[in-house]
C-alpha cells in the first residue's frame, strides 16, 4: 500500500518557519470552517465522532482563573487557543509551531484572531523566566501554554484545539483545492526539495495542496520580500476559509475529516461546537490581528521582542470583544 502524503512526510525533516506557519494556520481554520460551518446536517455525527475521540481535559478544570464563572458558548463570548504543532512522529507532544487566540462575540457574530509569534519573548508560567512562547508547551503542555498566554495578554483562555499538521497538504487536496489570484509567474521546489519542480502561473489559478505550499513559502523572488510572502500566506488562508465553508462535494468532508481526526486534541465538547455553528458565516471575515515586535539576539539566542505598546492595544482590543470587565 502507498504510502499517504503525511506518513511520507513524517519520513523527513520540516521545512522552513513559514512552511510549519501555513500549515497551523490553514488546518486551524479548515477545521473550524468543516466543525461549525458547511453541510451541517450530515456533518453533525461525524463531528461527534472525532470530538469525542479528541476529548481532553486541563488541569485546572472548566474554568478560566480569569473567570468568576465557567462560559457557557450557546449565550457568552469566548475566547479559544489554538496550537499547532509539528510533531515529527506525527504526535501531539513538542514545541508549538504556532499560537493563535481567537476571541467569538455573541452578539455582534464577530471573530478576531491574533497570533502569537512562536520566537516572542514571554513570562513562562509556571517557570518564572523569560523564554520562547513555544517552550511552553514543552515544559508544561496545554496548561502552561494557557496560563502563559493569559498572562501576556491579560484575559482569559476558555478553550483549545491542538493539533498535528501533517495533513496540511492532503487537506488542500481533499478540498479538490484552492483559488487564489498570483500577482506573477514563478517556479520554486516542491515539499521534497526539488528545484523548479512547481511552476504557478500569474492570474486566477486553482492550487493543489504542493502548489499552495509553494506559494505561500516563495520569499526571494517576490520583490516585496516578507511582506509580499505574507499577503500570500493570507490569500490561501482565506482561499481554505471559502473552500471549506461551501464545499461543492459533501463527499470531501470524509477526506478531510480523515486528515483531522488523528491529528486534533480539544476540551471544546461537541454540545460546545453545535453552539459555535452561529459563527460560520462570521469565519468568513475573521478580524486579523498584529502584535508588532523586533528581532533581538540575547547570548547568541534569536528572540523575537514584543513591543508592550503593541500586547496593550491587542490586549485591550480583544477584552472588549470578549466584553471583560474585571
Amino acid at each position: 500500500m502507498a504510502l499517504t502524503r503525511s506518513e511520507k512526510k513524517k519520513e523527513k525533516r520540516r521545512k522552513s518557519g513559514t512552511y510549519k506557519f501555513l500549515k497551523t494556520t490553514g488546518l486551524i481554520l479548515v477545521t473550524l470552517m468543516v466543525l461549525i460551518g458547511g453541510a451541517f446536517g450530515y456533518f453533525v455525527m461525524k463531528a461527534a465522532d472525532v470530538t469525542t475521540s479528541a476529548q481532553t481535559s486541563l488541569e485546572r478544570g472548566d474554568r478560566s482563573e480569569k473567570r468568576l464563572v465557567p462560559v457557557n458558548p450557546s449565550k457568552d463570548n469566548i475566547s479559544v487557543l489554538f496550537l499547532g504543532l509539528d510533531d515529527r512522529d506525527g504526535g501531539l507532544k513538542g514545541r508549538t509551531d504556532a499560537l493563535l487566540l481567537a476571541t467569538f462575540n455573541k452578539k455582534e457574530n464577530s471573530v478576531k484572531m491574533v497570533s502569537v509569534p512562536r520566537d516572542a519573548r514571554v513570562e513562562l508560567i509556571g517557570r518564572d523566566r523569560m523564554d520562547k512562547i513555544n517552550h511552553a508547551h514543552a515544559f508544561g503542555g496545554v496548561d502552561m501554554t494557557i496560563a502563559t498566554v493569559e498572562n501576556l495578554l491579560d484575559l482569559p483562555v476558555d478553550y483549545f484545539v491542538k493539533l498535528n499538521f501533517d495533513a496540511f497538504m492532503e487537506i488542500i487536496d481533499a478540498l479538490g483545492g484552492i483559488e487564489v489570484e498570483v500577482p506573477f509567474a514563478f517556479t520554486e521546489m516542491d515539499s521534497n526539495d526539488v528545484q523548479g519542480a512547481i511552476s504557478i502561473k500569474e492570474g486566477l489559478q486553482l492550487l493543489d495542496g504542493e502548489e499552495a505550499l509553494a506559494y505561500s513559502r516563495m520569499r526571494k523572488k517576490d520583490p516585496r520580500g516578507d511582506i509580499g510572502r505574507g499577503e500570500r500566506q493570507q490569500q490561501v488562508l482565506e482561499g481554505i476559509i471559502k473552500k471549506g465553508s461551501s464545499l461543492s462535494s459533501i463527499n470531501k468532508f470524509d477526506d478531510v475529516m480523515k486528515s483531522i481526526e488523528n491529528n486534533l486534541a480539544t476540551n471544546l465538547s461537541f454540545g460546545n461546537i453545535l453552539s459555535l455553528h452561529s459563527y460560520s458565516s462570521g469565519l468568513r471575515n475573521i478580524e486579523r490581528l498584529t502584535i508588532e515586535g523586533k528581532n533581538a539576539s540575547i547570548k547568541g539566542i534569536y528572540y523575537y521582542e514584543l513591543i508592550p505598546e503593541s500586547v496593550k492595544e491587542i490586549s485591550t482590543t480583544l477584552r472588549e470583544h470578549l466584553e471583560v470587565t474585571n
